[in-house]
């Protein structure tokens, strides 16, 4: 299961030298990186230099005129050393070739404006230098999907990968979040749900039931202390992301901050669009927000279960929200806790564990005596239950 993070200026901005925040994702639990390979704003102004203010490098030297064909081989060379420094930590990177949407500040993005069939080749160069280790492709980024460059992109990245590695879009939150939903090429389907701090899982679960079956996610939750101080933070980060997964988003779940994205080198750097950025931080800062340890702990929850085919499951229990693989795993996650009530005693493991998902510590764990019995839970906390049978089929 993909537990992803969005630095996704890094590329153009991270230098080798910061490995902080590489180390500290990969110790919270996260196994992805979500990266704009190219700063995708045509009208984006600054020196060359990844250490001052609204500095970027360059991936390629058209770019500003809606053009991906002149190529510069040093920013690609140290793209190379810090998406290897991604994979040594155990962290795939997810490349988006050019961005659709907001880019970096808003300043006319050239993911619609570049000719498809630049793009397409665009495309093929990533898969022909990153596509031999692990890697993700994200074709489309904060479009409708439906964007010519989006199907070329796909098209090429499925004639050309070999490896069959993942290959996806991420819908911007006005779409209807299915284009390209029976292509060959098309893997997963991420949606996202703006940044004001609402809990949308329905988009989730509307794609869950889109057909034929994609793996889907919500790639773009709000992020931590966006538009104001403590908007989407803390645990409202580790609520979304449990919510989004057992609606149906079992490829996984991401998780953005304000100031970290966008690579803010210190918390002062101007030149920023205000809404982004979270008050008195840097990237720096932002690594600390407390809700990336709630989203990051999920995969360290789920370490070892048998999660191939769970899908959403809200039969087998009286709990709003639950996934199980019938007879093999059952897992739920309720905001308030208290005795977990099985309602289909078939498809329940009698094992159990009741995790503390804020810090997860397992506070209560047993085998029940009969399939008809409660999981045992005092409530008035956020709790996921876990009925796995590890010796069982």
């Amino acid at each position: 299961m993909t537990t992803g993070t969005q630095p996704e200026a890094a590329p153009w901005r991270q230098t080798e030298i910061t490995l902080t925040g590489t180390a500290d994702r990969r110790a919270k639990g996260f196994n992805a990186a979500l990266l704009m390979s190219v700063q995708p704003d045509m009208d984006a102004r600054g020196p060359r230099d990844r250490t001052a203010d609204e500095c970027f490098d360059v991936g390629f030297e058209d770019l500003p005129t809606g053009h991906v064909n002149v190529l510069n081989p040093a920013y690609f060379h140290y793209l190379d050393r810090l998406i290897g420094i991604l994979r040594e930590h155990g962290i795939v990177p997810v490349l988006q070739p050019i961005f659709h949407g907001f880019g970096w500040k808003g300043l006319r993005v050239a993911g619609p404006v570049v000719p498809p069939q630049e793009y397409a080749r665009y495309c093929r160069y990533l898969v022909a230098r990153y596509g031999a280790g692990p890697v993700v492709y994200l074709v489309g980024a904060d479009g409708e999907g439906h964007e010519p460059q989006i199907e070329a992109g796909g098209a090429e990245v499925g004639r050309w990968d070999a490896y069959g590695q993942p290959c996806g879009i991420h819908y911007r939150p006005h779409a209807d979040n299915s284009a390209h939903q029976s292509a060959s090429w098309l893997h997963f389907q991420w949606c996202q749900t703006g940044h004001m701090g609402g809990h949308v899982q329905e988009r989730v679960a509307d794609m869950w039931r889109n057909t034929p079956a994609k793996a889907i996610a919500n790639a773009e939750p709000t992020y931590e202390n966006t538009g104001r101080p403590g908007r989407a933070a803390g645990w409202w980060q580790g609520h979304e992301a449990w919510s989004n997964l057992c609606a149906g988003g079992t490829m996984g779940v991401v998780y953005g901050a304000a100031s970290l994205w966008q690579w803010r080198l210190h918390a002062t750097e101007p030149g920023h669009e205000e809404f982004f950025l979270a008050e008195g931080a840097g990237w720096r800062e932002a690594l600390d927000f407390e809700g990336s340890r709630a989203v990051g702990l999920i995969s360290r929850i789920l370490d070892g279960l048998p999660l191939t085919d769970m899908r959403p499951d809200w039969r087998s229990a009286l709990a709003p929200r639950g996934l199980s693989v019938p007879g093999v795993l059952y897992l739920c996650y309720a905001e308030e806790g208290g005795p977990l009530i099985i309602t289909d005693p078939e498809n329940v493991p009698l094992p159990y564990r009741v995790v503390d998902p804020r810090t997860g510590e397992t506070v209560r764990e047993g085998v029940r005596a009969t399939a008809g019995e409660p999981v045992p839970d005092e409530g008035g906390a956020p709790r996921v239950y876990i009925c796995h049978d590890p010796n069982g089929s």
